[in-house]
Order: C-alpha cells, then structure tokens, then sequence
C-alpha cells in the first residue's frame, strides 16, 4: 500500500489559504446539506491539556480519521500547543491513502473557516482588524481574513510583549497591511472592522463593550464549555451569530452555551456557516450591526482540507510516498 506523508511544511505548500478557503466552503456546504457523517468528537481532557478524537465521511469527499492534543502550557515549554495527525482514507477500499500532519492542517482550515466568514459577514470596505493572540492561530487569521477583504491595518495584541514583536516581525513580509502591535485589547479594538479571537483564555479576552458598530467578529480559539473567550456583552450585541454547527456550538463553545442560559441567545437564532453559503441569506442586515462567527472546530472541515491537500501533495511531488 502506497501511504503519501505531509509534515506541516508539506501542509502548508500543498494548502495555500485562498485554496484552504475554498475547501471550506465546500466542508460547510457539505455538512448544512446533510453530505457529511461525523459523530460528536470525543474528548479525552485532563489538567494539563486535551486529545480529541474524531471523524468524518462524504460520498464526494471520502473519509478521514484525526487525533489532535491541545496542551495550551506547552509555551512555557517553547513547544507548539498543538498536536496532531490526520488519516485520509480511500473510501473504496478503506486503505489509509495519505497522512497529515495535523497542527497545520487544523491551523490552516480554521483560520480558512475564519476567511470564509469574514468574507460573507464583515462589510466589504473594511479597513482596520484586530487580532488577539499571537500563536500560529493567530498567525493563521491574519492570513485569512487579508486574503478576503483589502486590509489597510491589522493591530495585533498579546500579553507576552516580547512574543508579539516578534509575531508581527515575523508576519509582516507575507501580507500587505500593516501589523501594528498593540498595547492593550481595547486599543486594538476599537475602531477595528474585523475582530479576530484566536487564544486558550479560559476567560473572556475582549470587552464587548468596545466593538465599533458594524464590526464582525471571528472566536476560534475557545472550544470547550468551560471556556469563554468572547465576553456575554459581544454575545448580547450581536445581531447575527453564525456558528460552524448548531449542535456543537451548543454543547463546545462555552460563550454561546452561558449566554443560552442567561437569556443572551437562543440557537434557534443562530445561522450555520452552511446556510451563509448555501443560501446567501440569513447574515449580515445593515451596516451598522454587528456578527459573530464562533467556531469551535468540525471534522468536515478536516476531511475536505486534507482531501485537497493530498490531492495537490500527489500532483506536485510533496512530502514522502512510502510502502507500508
């Protein structure tokens, strides 16, 4: 049996984000159309981190099976926070057919999934984003959403000051607007069009209270129910909440599920990315209102994107073929 394997730097040649876009467009189509069979992940948490497993089938995409750890106190390691592997599987003859590495891949199809909402929700003149962490998923979403609306400045904050120079140092040459590194949340806030929350905060790292009307906001790095990294006000102000999945936003992000409970929200009201593609309704009305994407992840996704991955891998000699 032919195996192809991708390290990350595989990943990301074979995956560039305008293309890690498109796939998941294609995922979340899929899965609001009822094409994508993935059972709830399951999670395997203790003190130190998680380890979800999941999966996922399509009849026109095929199949995959992922492993990936989140251990957020690795960066006092100088280790990555994640780790992973996903299998993609021959739908015919159920042979693992190729083998990504999974950090890259999950930070390249949700900063893709973040794309994707900012194309569909932010206002099409905007100028001026915030992004709130300084790791690779934050790194991911500013590749994402300059790559869908013509930034002029993106201000990024993060606590470690040290650690955001260097981000932004080392970002800058790749995209055209401007990092600018920021001083507080707040300051990166305000004014900002598009707000990105890519942390492992635990607890809410922007105050809903200073988001400019009109603003669109992504929340990517929460994915628990005990996590809340965007604060009840963001929830209260929104206008639009669109969400990966109904079902598992309301059991994985924590935000949404206090809000429910607080009387914020209801989940009947919010919109599955899907829909958004699928319908081109049900989102942003007015330019002064306010959406919210919260993410917390899907195995479509995963499927689609390391579909494709392989798929170009194969096409342009990428990674190892091996015999196993």
């Amino acid at each position: 049996m032919k195996l192809r394997i991708l390290g990350a730097a595989d990943v990301v040649r074979a995956l560039p984000m305008a293309e890690a876009i498109e796939t998941s467009r294609e995922a979340f189509a899929a899965l609001s159309a009822g094409k994508v069979d993935a059972p709830p992940r399951t999670r395997l948490a203790e003190a130190e981190g998680s380890t979800l497993l999941m999966g996922a089938v399509s009849a026109e995409a095929g199949r995959i099976a992922k492993v990936v750890s989140v251990f957020p106190h690795n960066v006092r390691r100088s280790l990555p926070t994640l780790h992973g592997l996903v299998l993609v599987i021959d739908p015919e003859t159920g042979q693992v057919a190729g083998l990504c590495e999974g950090a890259a891949l999950t930070t390249l199809r949700t900063g893709a999934a973040s794309g994707l909402a900012t194309s569909l929700l932010a206002r099409p003149e905007s100028a001026v984003a915030a992004v709130l962490g300084a790791g690779e998923q934050a790194r991911a979403q500013v590749l994402a959403i300059t790559a869908v609306r013509p930034l002029r400045e993106v201000r990024v904050y993060a606590r470690d000051r040290a650690r955001l120079r260097a981000f932004c140092a080392a970002l800058q040459p790749q995209v055209e607007a401007q990092l600018r590194p920021m001083g507080s949340s707040v300051a990166a806030i305000d004014g900002a069009d598009v707000v990105c929350a890519a942390t492992s905060s635990p607890t809410p790292v922007l105050d809903g209270n200073s988001l400019m009307s009109g603003a669109h906001v992504n929340g990517v790095g929460s994915f628990r129910s005990d996590m809340r990294e965007l604060d009840e006000r963001t929830i209260a102000r929104a206008n639009c909440i669109v969400v990966d999945q109904r079902e598992a936003a309301l059991a994985e992000a924590g935000e949404l599920a206090s809000a429910v409970a607080a009387g914020v929200t209801q989940p009947e009201d919010w919109v599955e990315l899907g829909q958004l593609v699928a319908e081109q309704s049900g989102g942003r009305v007015g330019s002064q209102n306010i959406s919210v994407f919260k993410s917390v992840g899907h195995a479509a996704q995963d499927l689609f994107a390391a579909r494709r991955a392989i798929a170009n891998a194969d096409r342009l000699g990428l990674g190892q073929s091996v015999d196993v």
